[in-house]
């Protein structure tokens, strides 16, 4: 009895005392003020420049040859569809892929797999509205090691941290992997400021290797300007601008700073330099979207979406290097077939759940 009173006693002095009076407080005034700025979410520090990298540039939607994607959507809320995918004359597209997916406000399931037998696991879980865990397995037969990354992403009133991990392992009876962290703050309601870190290590007989990332982002009236630069010598900046309701434009400008060898083969006497532009704008039509874009080394891209009817869309994409005489062409049709119970649900507008994607 005697210590259970000693204990709560010492346990009342820690919570009770002047000093940790004074730091609740001070903590609870600074949350105060902090709040009444009403300062908005930032963003991540991986999406710092997603305007102009996801919404206009095309470099990630590019592909060649003929593509044809039959999806069979069987509810909305929850989602669930499935999906099969058939490219043929592709560059890095298996001949065929089987998609399925499952989706809630919580939980987010994706499974794809190709006909050489390569499997890709995506499964993503909102623990809360501000705190998502994205996991993402990709398996390859033969020689090929499998990858496995668990991405935490938190979401601040006004800032977001992010915590990354690439293959992590302890089997070896030490730390391995790759580890990237980030955070980014909002300081005003158009300027945020952050950085990423990173921690690698292949394996326990090499030593670890940090590299860190700051970056910088500036939202106008109808305009984004973000920059980042690393502490190896790279610099990427982007600016974005909406020029009319259908009409977006954005810019990018990556340098890097290699150290070279100067005269007498002394390191970092003389340092190469490289760097490249790409121009990009964006069309948005009553039913298609039109995007272009072109480059510093030669190349200039373009992307047609056309919506036929409701459940068919037309994709061409075209590629041509001036430099190295060389043109890539793509063509590909998306049919959803819903039926048609679930396209009725659509049209009276069912809503569908917030999935953390």
């Amino acid at each position: 009895m005697t210590d259970e009173k000693l204990v709560s006693s010492e346990a009342g002095f820690l919570k009770n005392n002047a000093v940790v009076a004074i730091l609740r407080d001070t903590y609870s005034s600074f949350s105060r003020r902090r709040a009444e700025l009403g300062l908005p979410s930032p963003g991540t520090v991986d999406n710092i420049s997603r305007e102009v990298q996801k919404d206009v540039f095309l470099t990630n939607s590019m592909f060649t040859g003929l593509r044809a994607d039959l999806t069979r959507p069987f509810s909305v809320n929850p989602l669930f569809q499935v999906s099969h995918a058939f490219a043929m004359g592709s560059q890095g597209l298996p001949p065929y892929t089987f998609v399925a997916l499952y989706g809630t406000s919580k939980v987010f399931l994706q499974g794809n797999v190709d006909n050489d037998g390569q499997l890709t696991a995506r499964a993503n879980y909102r623990w809360n509205s501000a705190f998502v865990t994205k996991t993402n397995v990709q398996i390859s037969p033969g020689p090929n090691p499998a990858m496995v990354s668990v991405d935490n992403d938190y979401t601040g009133r006004d800032f977001t941290a992010s915590l990354k991990s690439i293959n992590p392992s302890i089997i070896e009876g030490g730390l391995t992997g790759v580890f990237v962290g980030s955070y980014l703050q909002s300081l005003t309601p158009s300027l945020a400021v952050g950085f990423e870190a990173m921690w690698q290590r292949v394996a326990l007989h090499s030593g670890p290797e940090t590299a860190v990332s700051y970056c910088a982002k500036y939202k106008g009236s109808d305009w984004i300007a973000s920059a980042q630069v690393q502490e190896q010598g790279a610099l990427s900046t982007s600016y974005w601008r909406r020029l009319t309701d259908k009409v977006e434009a954005g810019v990018d400008l990556n340098l890097q700073f290699a150290p070279g060898m100067g005269q007498g083969g002394l390191l970092g006497a003389d340092a190469r330099k490289e760097g490249t532009t790409t121009l990009g704008a964006k069309y948005d039509f009553r039913n298609s979207s039109f995007r272009a874009q072109i480059d510093s080394s030669g190349r200039l891209s373009c992307l047609l979406e056309k919506r036929i009817l409701p459940p068919v869309q037309l994709t061409f994409a075209g590629e041509m290097d001036h430099f190295k005489q060389q043109a890539k062409v793509g063509l590909a049709v998306s049919i959803e077939a819903a039926s048609d119970d679930l396209m009725e649900q659509q049209v009276k507008g069912v809503a569908t759940p917030t999935v953390p994607f």
